[in-house]
């Protein structure tokens, strides 16, 4: 279960890989946003949409039978155990209490608040991890492990061939937007990288969703090819791989741009830190003021007039990062590799030969197991 933005999904593939090696199938259960990127990971065997009250920038009211409907759909799934991924500052109390009344034999999740008896295995976060890392030391701790080959790197399903949307030749992709806008520069901050980068000699694509037509049209600005709106997320990861390097905030295109393989100029906002939210495994370069007054704020508005920590770079900042990492060509030739998924069929289950103890009925559950991985 990952409940937020699509970028959390993403970053949620390694303990989804390593879930789907030891297991028969895998349901992902998942918010609206988070759906698209569920889609795209490998291992994933169901997606299961479901917008919960507690979770996301814009959660639902409360309704009761809402989450009875959960309830039953989960029920009648016969699902043997659930991994409640969360973020440091998400509680995964609610999620379990859900799971629990839908009859889930086995919930296993960080958690620093008391869980009393909603989870089975009560993880404990290590300081400084990476969230994807984070996610797959708790897989790792409930006895599942990556299959053999598997570095841990984020991986999506082969992407579309998208040639016919970015036309041929090297460009570098610059993706404008992000949900919360605090995590990336302003429209003019980015038309000015734009042109930079096609000053220097660079072809440059400029992506963005549906609801940022006007924004990719200011910042392509007639000196670079506008996608915006014409891609959906399988779209978007194949316009990204095909890229030489992706100049992005601190988004969900950061995170599938690492998926692919490709090189990420990222503007990172210290609005969360970069240790848990950087591009994961993927040759990239920060900039951005890490030590700005909004530092650890989780601000989704720039608290601070001007927006400096993102909008004092200076352009010829990112055409010399563009510079330096289009010419990482270790990253690119794991592309395809780490694009492909994992062979399907029969999985061992992580206890599988061990010996099992009787089933515990509702009235009998042990206090959670303890572990700190």
């Amino acid at each position: 279960m990952r409940l937020d933005s699509a970028g959390d999904v993403l970053l949620a593939g390694p303990a989804v890989r390593a879930a789907a090696a030891g297991s028969d199938a895998v349901t992902l259960l998942c918010g609206r946003q988070g759906a698209a990127a569920a889609r795209l990971l490998p291992g994933v065997d169901e997606v299961l949409e479901w917008d919960a009250p507690w979770a996301g920038f814009d959660p639902p009211p409360v309704r009761a039978h809402d989450v009875q409907d959960l309830i039953h759909r989960l029920a009648a799934r016969c699902l043997d155990r659930a991994l409640v991924l969360t973020s440091f500052h998400q509680s995964p109390l609610p999620a379990a209490l859900v799971l629990r009344m839908a009859g889930i034999g086995r919930i296993c999740a960080d958690s620093e608040d008391y869980p009393g008896s909603l989870l089975d295995l009560r993880h404990h976060r290590r300081p400084g991890r990476h969230e994807a890392e984070a996610a797959l030391d708790l897989a790792l701790a409930d006895g599942f492990a990556l299959p053999p080959g598997d570095d841990g790197s984020l991986r999506v399903l082969p992407a579309p061939d998208t040639r016919p949307l970015t036309g041929g030749g090297p460009y570098v992709v610059v993706h404008p937007g992000a949900a919360v806008p605090a995590r990336t520069p302003s429209a003019p901050w980015m038309a000015a990288a734009v042109r930079a980068l096609t000053d220097e000699g660079h072809r440059v694509v400029v992506t963005g969703g549906p609801g940022e037509k006007a924004l990719t049209a200011a910042v392509a600005d007639g000196h670079a090819v506008d996608l915006g709106g014409r891609t959906e997320l399988p779209d978007l990861a194949g316009v990204l791989a095909g890229a030489s390097a992706v100049v992005v905030g601190n988004t969900g295109p950061a995170h599938l741009a690492a998926a692919v393989g490709t090189p990420v100029v990222c503007l990172f906002a210290p609005v969360v830190p970069a240790e848990r939210w950087r591009p994961f495994r993927v040759p990239h370069i920060l900039l951005g003021r890490q030590d700005a007054e909004c530092a650890g704020s989780r601000a989704r508005l720039c608290p601070v007039p001007g927006h400096p920590c993102l909008d004092s770079v200076g352009p010829a900042e990112v055409t010399a990062a563009v510079t330096a990492l289009a010419g990482t060509g270790a990253a690119r030739g794991k592309t395809r590799a780490r694009r492909r998924g994992p062979a399907r069929g029969r999985r061992q289950g992580p206890n599988e030969g061990q010996a099992q103890g009787p089933a515990q009925g509702p009235n009998q559950r042990r206090p959670a197991e303890e572990v700190t991985a």
